[in-house]
């Protein structure tokens, strides 16, 4: 495989020589979990080899292939591997040019097993790979890059001495497997591609973090470097509205608020995106069924004689 692009949390996380030369221990000295960052031109005295605990590789970079129960698959960056206890396996650089680098996790039945009867969501990788005999796991660098987050989490908080390690740490390690499991759920069950889910997200938190601004599906286009036609499609698909009409949700939800915050209806439209407010006005009522007017007196009311008003419960947005 080629060299790819360290993403900045890599290479910041490499500044921090947080790196541990390989060792040919397979056995764990812990009794809960390890984690280690390497980085390798060969390996040398690596047989085939199997643990009483789970492994999880998450591939940087190399030119390696990893050899699990007589099978042997090539690995390319953002690979998750997992092999189970008493899986036999060994790795194989096949051009030292490129260094072989990887975080590597080990975790413990025991620790697995009680994550699992907490919630058996936590279990839903583990099951899959043993009932399926699939070993690795392909992933786009947007979700390899929020694993590696996590995984950089739970490296750090095992080296530091803040107070409240051990705590942060256990909260680290169920937030790493259970991200995991969701990833590998979300891959096995799509209902929609990850890419669009992913461009419907953050559509969704721009439109509310800009609603004082300019906002229409040419300049959401130009903003995610996508076709309008297709923002206008994935919406759809998601929310059964147009992206106008959630855009205007928005901004009515916000506008309500305010007002009953206090702030002067005049000011409250004007702070939200709207340009008239005549045309605030006609979608106020159109949404709720009064007036800007009428809600900020039924809102300066005492609040028992205010929660007999039924049409503002509904459409929160």
């Amino acid at each position: 495989m080629k060299e790819v692009e360290i993403n900045y949390q890599e290479e910041d996380f490499m500044k921090k020589n947080l790196q541990t030369r390989f060792s040919t221990r397979q056995y764990m000295l812990s009794r809960e979990f390890e984690i280690y960052y390497y980085k390798d031109a060969s390996l040398s005295g690596v047989d085939s080899h199997s643990h009483d605990y789970y492994e999880f590789y998450f591939f940087l970079e190399g030119d390696v292939s990893i050899e699990i129960a007589d099978r042997t698959y090539p690995l390319h960056y953002g690979d998750v591997v997992l092999i189970p206890p008493g899986t036999p396996h060994r790795p194989f650089i096949r051009d030292s040019k490129t260094p072989y680098r990887r975080f590597v996790f080990w975790i413990t039945r025991e620790y697995m097993n009680r994550l699992m009867e907490s919630s058996v969501a936590y279990g839903y990788l583990m099951q899959y790979v043993q009932t399926k005999g699939e070993y690795i796991f392909h992933n786009d660098r947007i979700s390899f890059n929020e694993i590696q987050t996590k995984v950089f989490r739970l490296i750090e908080e095992t080296r530091g001495k803040r107070f409240g390690k051990d705590a942060r740490i256990a909260l680290c390690i169920s937030d790493l497997v259970l991200h995991l499991n969701r990833i590998v759920y979300e891959q096995k069950h799509e209902r929609y591609p990850r890419a669009e889910q992913a461009l419907y997200e953050n559509l969704t938190d721009y439109i509310g973090e800009h609603l004082d601004e300019e906002l229409s599906l040419d300049s959401l286009a130009g903003e995610f470097f996508v076709s309008k036609y297709h923002i206008a499609h994935v919406f759809k698909d998601n929310m059964g509205i147009s992206v106008h009409q959630y855009i205007m949700k928005k901004r009515l939800a916000a506008c309500r608020d305010a007002i009953r915050n206090g702030i002067k209806v005049t000011e409250a439209y004007l702070m939200y995106g709207f340009k008239d407010y005549s045309g605030f006005f006609r979608a106020f009522k159109k949404e709720y069924g009064m007036s800007p007017k009428e809600w900020q007196e039924i809102s300066r009311r005492p609040i028992p004689e205010a929660q007999k008003q039924e049409s503002l419960r509904e459409n929160e947005w």
